[in-house]
């Protein structure tokens, strides 16, 4: 449509990637687009609400459609409703300064993906509300649920719920720390029913908001024998030097679990999970279609 032009979409998506090169880490959505909306002056067109659908406003739904070229040309990264950019988007911010060729070359990029998939159709108008959109907010939606449900978890419920996933997992758990001090060690599990075989795995579970840092990390892994697998579950997550020093440990073992991840086990190993236990973080799967693919 005439009201938007090629330049427009450059500028968005330009002020899209700087956003996210300037958060450092996955940003919702939603807060992505309000961020970019704070850099620019929206004409009365954006700010207009779509013929029918009153409170959906046109710059909303089009800047979230005009990330669809930004993530099949890899320059951005989307994962339950957070955006976040790719090294090769970093790139292309700081080579292509002049936004109509930004977007042209997303563009190309786009149809070259595009020409590898099965179904050739050609995207919607850069105006149009798309399913991947809706489906993009429902998932945003979904995991902001979920997290604020896993924050406000009773520790010791979250402790079990980490021990359950573990038995679906086929480990063997042999201790979960009752209220009180732990020692550092939350739940205790094994390979086989008798704990014979090695590695023991130690796991310890914090619910708190903030990230674990590299001392708290580090205090963890002194717990850790020879022969230990350390399993550290951060709802918070865990800040870049604490996951520099996991990723380069020669001595000590330890994988790290933030929100997403431990969620993620959880969806895969559902079934699994013991039908009365279910109940600590209940899923129901909703089917959306996705024409963008």
């Amino acid at each position: 449509m005439a009201e938007i032009t090629r330049e427009r979409i450059g500028q968005v998506q330009r002020w899209l990637l700087k956003v996210l090169i300037d958060a450092g880490e996955p940003v919702p959505a939603r807060v992505a687009i309000q961020r970019v909306e704070s850099h620019m002056e929206l004409t009365p067109f954006e700010k207009s609400d779509y013929p029918n659908r009153p409170g959906v406003r046109r710059f909303d739904k089009t800047a979230r459609f005009n990330t669809i070229t930004l993530v099949k040309a890899a320059w951005m990264l989307k994962s339950k409703g957070r955006w976040s950019i790719t090294e090769e988007g970093r790139k292309a911010y700081e080579r292509i300064q002049d936004p109509v060729e930004f977007s042209l070359e997303a563009r190309r990029l786009y149809y070259e993906w595009k020409a590898k998939q099965p179904d050739k159709e050609e995207p919607a108008e850069e105006d149009t509300p798309t399913a991947s959109s809706t489906l993009e907010e429902a998932e945003e939606s979904a995991w902001t649920e979920i997290q604020e449900y896993l924050h406000k978890m009773p520790p010791y419920e979250l402790q079990n719920l980490v021990a359950e996933l573990l038995k679906a997992m086929d480990y063997y758990v042999s201790w979960v720390a009752p209220p009180g001090k732990d020692g550092g060690i939350d739940i205790l599990a094994h390979l086989d029913p008798l704990g014979t075989k090695p590695p023991r795995i130690k796991v310890q579970v914090k619910r708190m908001v903030a990230k674990i840092n590299v001392g708290d990390l580090r205090s963890f892994l002194a717990v850790l024998g020879d022969e230990d697998v350390g399993i550290f579950v951060s709802l918070g997550g865990f800040t870049s030097d604490a996951e520099n020093e996991a990723r380069t440990q020669e001595k000590r073992r330890v994988t790290l679990l933030d929100s997403e991840k431990l969620f993620d086990l959880w969806v895969e190993y559902y079934d699994a999970v013991e039908e009365s236990e279910r109940k600590l973080l209940p899923l129901r799967p909703i089917h959306f279609l996705d024409t963008e693919g």
